[in-house]
């Protein structure tokens, strides 16, 4: 019995295989670009240096350097980093490779916030000169865009709220370099600066919080300690246990990330235009150990990923090594703070 030869295929199976191969390959060439992507793009920037940057910016924009300036022009260089980085500004992606990071979007929060905090301290503080004197319009309006949501991608986005915000400052970076003393000022006064401490300590406890309950802790309830009429609007527990869900470790972790990144570029502009109010108060030294408390939380990630092992396990445990970085610079912030406030 003779083998029958093999009919050829029809063309319409050819097509549909040849279909099927060229789908499968550009499925895998756009699986590889997304994550060669997500590696590029998952980088924290370098710190900048923030007098020269200031200097910088005020030849460039033809300005004097003032009390005030180094502050301010390192603000606008910050929020530029946040949305001219490497791979631009992610918390609001919702197309791949940034829909699929959370690293580098919770850096970016950390960040944000900050850049909120220094905002409302400049329009509240540094450019009044009392309680009663009319806030600084433009610096009004460049702490009502930095607060806009961070994550909003329908136009007005995020990117584009936070550019205008940087337009405001600049206008105020302006006004305070001309020769018109009416125009714009900065008081670089100690209860000024005291009161921007005060904010950033509250951030860097509640961090320093959130990062200790990545491994579970039995907390005792001192929410009114120290004062024996204290009331609270609702009963709570005298013990209570906090965790950081599992998957928001990382998060956390960035978050502190981003917040001491930025913060010390603030502190360095504030080292700067305070110097000699701290040294008045003899509070340049605990300026600077704060400063180094925070570039100790920028030394680079030895690890692949975030680990969260227990505090006297054999694998690291990296939110606690932060929030240890965080509750130091948080305690020099509070000595510092207290130094201002002496007469």
């Amino acid at each position: 019995m003779t083998a029958q030869p093999l009919e050829p295929a029809p063309p319409m199976s050819r097509r549909r295989a040849f279909v099927w191969r060229a789908v499968t390959i550009l499925a895998v060439l756009l699986l590889v670009v997304v994550l060669a992507l997500m590696w590029w793009w998952d980088t924290e920037p370098d710190a900048l240096p923030v007098v020269d940057r200031a200097q910088a910016h005020a030849e460039r924009h033809g300005h004097r350097i003032v009390p005030g300036t180094v502050t301010t022009a390192t603000l606008i260089e910050v929020a530029t980093v946040l949305l001219e980085k490497r791979g631009g500004y992610l918390s609001n992606d919702i197309a791949p490779p940034g829909l699929f990071m959370d690293n580098i979007p919770a850096w970016e929060y950390g960040v944000v916030v900050q850049l909120r905090d220094l905002a409302l301290a400049l329009r509240n503080d540094f450019a009044r000169s009392q309680s009663q004197s009319v806030e600084d319009a433009d610096l009004r309006q460049a702490h009502d865009l930095f607060s806009q949501s961070h994550s909003r991608w329908l136009l007005p986005s995020s990117e584009s709220r936070y550019r205008e915000g940087i337009e405001r400052v600049e206008a105020y970076l302006t006004r305070l370099g001309d020769d018109d003393d009416r125009n714009a000022q900065f008081y670089a006064r100690a209860d000024n600066l005291a009161g921007y401490f005060d904010l950033v300590g509250k951030r860097l406890g509640s961090l320093s919080q959130r990062l200790s309950a990545s491994v579970g802790q039995e907390r005792v309830n001192t929410d009114l300690a120290g004062d024996p009429s204290a009331q609270q609007a609702k009963p709570a527990e005298q013990e209570r246990l906090v965790k950081t869900p599992w998957l928001e470790i990382d998060d956390v972790f960035y978050e502190a990330r981003g917040t001491t990144w930025a913060l010390l570029h603030f502190l360095r502009a504030v080292e700067h235009d305070f110097e000699p109010v701290l040294r008045d108060k003899n509070a340049l030294v605990s300026l600077r150990q704060v400063i180094r408390e925070l570039e100790e939380s920028q030394a680079g990630l030895g690890s692949p990923v975030v680990l969260n092992g227990s505090p006297y396990g054999f694998f690291a445990n990296h939110s606690l090594v932060m929030a240890n970085y965080v509750s130091r610079a948080n305690a020099a912030l509070i000595d510092l703070r207290k130094l201002l406030e002496r007469g």
